[in-house]
């Protein structure tokens, strides 16, 4: 099939008005007052602006296992709404894909079921928690992205040092959730005056840091691409800066929440502000704003992870940790960083669609003649309410509800095929 794209801006390394031609399932002409051939469908962008699709390199999907909060369906369509045509999956479910088998039937759920692009990351361990790496090879042939225990950091350092020397042997990242449980102690909300006043269990930031140092100096000693997830402290921020000097391969991603929200934000106890990492200090979210500015953050990613309304009812002492991202991230973050002038569109184009594509070395995020017809098309001038009775995520955890933004999504394009169309849209 092939479609024309007309009366569009086109945002990427350059902004241009005019059109896309995709013939394909990839783009073949870039101009003005382009033709197409017979039986070509044609979309009127009127003024709205086309983009690189976005890529998510750090979603939960819960399937298998999890269902009740997400499917690989519903993931992708959430996805789809929010303008990402390419997101990495995390290994936490039921089974773990630690192993060929496992991992193979979730690949082809992923293929058959989405229609966007899913890749997958792999267990460092079997069954996360263990101390037994997986076979790191084989894996990587039957499709793993990476290596990632998610939601559980490696407490044993020997067993991480075994990990990223395999990783590293076989190209591949490990791609590491930071945190020392032993630190964490059963804390539910960040250590500081909130979790004081709230009279909750803090989790003192160096959960995050400590492991993160240890971390970076193993990844100096294997030479192997590490990627922090969901980085949220100053001091780790520092880390991270101080490593990359030293030419240490590491690549580090932060949320949209922990860029807009501090603990100081915190309400009460409402546990849709509870999040693994937690949200930190102000002094902590500036330092993260500061480090995706100057390149020590590369990117940014949700961490979406869907729950039941169950599951986030009641107190930050039992509530699940986590909040859904993919149809609202953005939204808030063009509203909260361009329209504010903090950053340019080129910037957070950059940030979620082109730098996360180039550390994980997938074909993505850019507008090429060539490349594939992975487009998100947005109105960013009209605004309008977070509103998760429109959304396609079963999991409407989130303490954006309710917010006014700009950049509602129009179209998503994947490989050319519509994979979400707003209603009424032509």
């Amino acid at each position: 099939m092939n479609t024309l794209i007309q009366n569009a801006i086109v945002a990427d390394r350059h902004v241009f008005k005019g059109d896309i031609l995709i013939e394909n399932g990839r783009i073949s002409a870039l101009g003005q007052h382009l033709s197409a051939p017979a039986g070509t469908t044609v979309i009127d962008a009127a003024g709205a602006t086309v983009m690189p699709g976005l890529v998510d390199v750090h979603v939960h999907f819960r399937e298998p296992g999890y269902t009740h909060k997400e499917t690989i369906r519903t993931g992708a369509q959430a996805a789809a709404h929010g303008g990402f045509t390419t997101v990495v999956a995390m290994p936490n479910l039921d089974p773990v894909p630690d192993n060929v088998t496992d991992l193979a039937a979730l690949i082809a759920k992923n293929h058959h079921d989405a229609q966007i692009h899913v890749q997958q990351f792999a267990a460092i361990t079997h069954g996360l928690r263990s101390t037994n790496l997986t076979d790191y090879a084989a894996m990587k042939a039957a499709g793993a992205l990476g290596f990632s225990n998610d939601g559980v950091g490696v407490q044993d350092a020997a067993t991480m040092y075994h990990a990223m020397k395999g990783a590293a042997a076989v190209d591949a990242p490990i791609v590491a959730h930071i945190e020392d449980n032993g630190l964490v102690d059963h804390g539910v909300i960040n250590a500081g005056p909130k979790a004081q006043a709230l009279g909750l269990p803090g989790i003192n930031h160096v959960s995050e840091s400590a492991q993160l140092a240890r971390d970076l100096t193993l990844a100096e000693a294997t030479g192997v691409h590490y990627h922090a997830c969901h980085v949220s402290t100053k001091q780790s921020i520092e880390l991270i800066r101080d490593a990359k000097a030293r030419g240490v391969h590491v690549t580090a991603e932060a949320t949209p929440h922990h860029l807009l929200l501090d603990d100081g934000h915190i309400p009460g106890d409402d546990p849709m502000f509870k999040m693994n990492p937690p949200l930190r200090s102000e002094a902590d979210r500036l330092a993260l704003m500061d480090g995706l500015r100057d390149g020590t953050i590369d990117l940014i990613a949700t961490d979406h992870a869907p729950h039941t309304q169950a599951e986030k009812t009641g107190s930050f002492r039992d509530a699940a940790f986590g909040i859904v991202g993919s149809e609202t991230a953005f939204a808030l973050l063009y509203t909260s960083f361009v329209r504010s002038g903090w950053c340019t569109l080129k910037d957070l184009i950059g940030w979620m669609s082109t730098k996360p594509a180039d550390a994980f070395g997938l074909d993505a995020g850019r507008i090429n003649i060539g490349a594939p017809a992975d487009l998100t098309i947005v109105d960013l001038d009209h605004a309008y309410q977070i509103d998760p009775r429109t959304w396609r995520s079963k999991g409407h955890n989130s303490p954006f509800i309710g917010r006014t933004v700009y950049g509602k999504v129009l179209w998503t394009l994947v490989d050319g095929a519509v994979a979400y169309q707003e209603e009424g849209t032509l």
